[in-house]
């Protein structure tokens, strides 16, 4: 047996070797582990990606048969997540969990869910949250699970209808969950003073309550405000700043529903400026300040109808805040350009969905371009700019179907996922994974 140690060359070498490996493992890609990426703000930054799609037709790697549901698909460890609605022979939610490079199903949770009460009813909303190991999943009528992310094990399971006698939304629970440190927090309307709920995120025990507020659809968003970590949360009435870890309200701005609570879209924030927008009640724009925990109000447009509309007025889709311009997706799937100054229009286009009541697309940023993914299951890559929206390519990644909008040959409102030079997306029958690696 040679006990000898190997020369200095040789140790260099198995080091770099090592490192290579390592950086070789990082290198491969990025998960997609929550609610619109990895730090939830709809930017992709993975390299090697395609420039522009070769057929009109994407070529998939997989696809799985899965039920209805608006959820977005997660992915993390080499797993995919999405949950889904069955209704025969009996009403159930179903949380799945698929190998990310077959899609072959690793275990899937089922448990009774009746709808009573909800407006459109394809099946979950909220996107599964994958945290250390863990799996987070919220249903339409509150059920609040946490999973061995690996084996599917129940860790525990919350009924938050029943527990904080929640007043539900006409569209059910949407808003997905946010983990903050040993917290996971969620937006659910209930009582007493229970609009946000923050539990531990291993035990499942409550750590505290706030706001009498109904519940909004909007995810509750973690930033940082003079030198804090503030929780924003868009309620049903105003938007409030607390903090994450008590649920003390630092500020409060009034934000009432001309004509009902609506809106899916997330606020987005460009240095101290945060971005809101609802369907009925157009764009908002605040000033977080940074010397102290509060906010203020810089300016608000609204048209006089939905479809008379100024600024913007976005129902699903969260807009795209770069620089000195905001770009969403309007009432009707207009693509605008907003002067964030001022809210002040700058051009519009309907280049990218056809004209429709709360059509829809979403917004990618993948380097210098902003890919979008349209209600017709068509993925585009695109370049915004002031000066207008520039096409690059567009490629169907999959079909529209019909248990999420009965109108118009079905749609795909449910947000893709990212990951690992791959687009993971589903409709009402179907996952599909498609490679778009260079």
């Amino acid at each position: 047996m040679n006990f000898n140690r190997p020369s200095p060359a040789k140790r260099l070498s198995l080091a770099l070797t090592v490192i290579g490996l390592m950086f070789t493992t990082y290198a491969r890609g990025d998960d997609w582990p929550k609610w619109r990426g990895p730090t939830g703000d709809g930017v992709w930054r993975e390299k090697g990606i395609i420039d522009k799609f070769e057929k009109p037709q994407m070529d998939y790697v997989w696809r799985t048969p899965i039920g209805s549901g608006y959820s977005g698909p997660t992915v993390a460890k080499g797993r995919v997540y999405i949950t889904d609605r069955v209704r025969k022979p009996k009403q159930v939610e179903r949380v799945h969990c698929l190998e990310e490079k077959t899609g072959k199903r690793i275990w899937t949770h089922v448990y009774d869910c009746d709808y009573r009460d909800v407006g459109y009813d394809a099946g979950p909303r909220a996107s599964v949250l994958i945290n250390n190991g863990r799996a987070y999943s919220l249903g339409t009528m509150g059920d609040l699970f946490c999973f061995d992310a690996i084996g599917g094990n129940v860790m525990w399971h919350k009924n938050l209808a029943k527990e904080y006698n929640i007043r539900m939304p006409i569209w059910g629970i949407a808003a997905s969950p946010v983990i903050a440190g040993n917290l996971i927090i969620v937006q659910i309307g209930g009582e007493p003073d229970a609009c946000l709920v923050a539990f531990d995120k291993i035990t499942g025990e409550e750590r505290w309550r706030a706001l009498s507020d109904n519940a909004s659809y909007v995810a509750p968003k973690l930033i940082y405000q003079a030198g804090k970590s503030v929780l924003v949360v868009k309620t049903g009435e105003r938007i409030v700043g607390l903090n994450p870890q008590t649920g003390e309200v630092h500020w409060k701005l009034p934000h009432p529903p001309k004509q009902m609570i609506i809106g899916i879209a997330d606020p987005v924030i460009q240095g101290d400026k945060m971005f809101f927008t609802t369907f009925f009640d157009g764009s908002l724009m605040i000033q977080i300040d940074q010397k102290e925990t509060a906010a203020y109000k810089v300016w608000q447009r609204a048209g006089p109808s939905e479809k008379d509309t100024l600024a913007l007025h976005s129902i699903i889709s969260t807009p795209y805040f770069k620089g000195e311009y905001i770009y969403g997706c309007g009432s009707y799937g207009e693509l605008r350009c907003l002067n964030a100054a001022t809210g002040e229009r700058v051009w519009e286009s309907q280049e990218v969905v056809p004209k429709a009541r709360w059509a829809t697309f979403h917004f990618i940023e993948h380097e210098d371009d902003v890919w979008l993914f349209n209600e017709k299951g068509e993925l585009i890559i695109s370049k915004l700019s002031p000066e207008g929206y520039t096409e690059i390519s567009r490629t169907k990644l999959i079909e529209p179907t019909l248990d999420q909008l009965n109108r118009r040959g079905g749609v795909t409102w449910s947000h893709p996922a990212f990951a690992n030079k791959h687009v993971f997306a589903r409709n009402d029958k179907e996952i599909v994974c498609a490679s778009l690696a260079k």
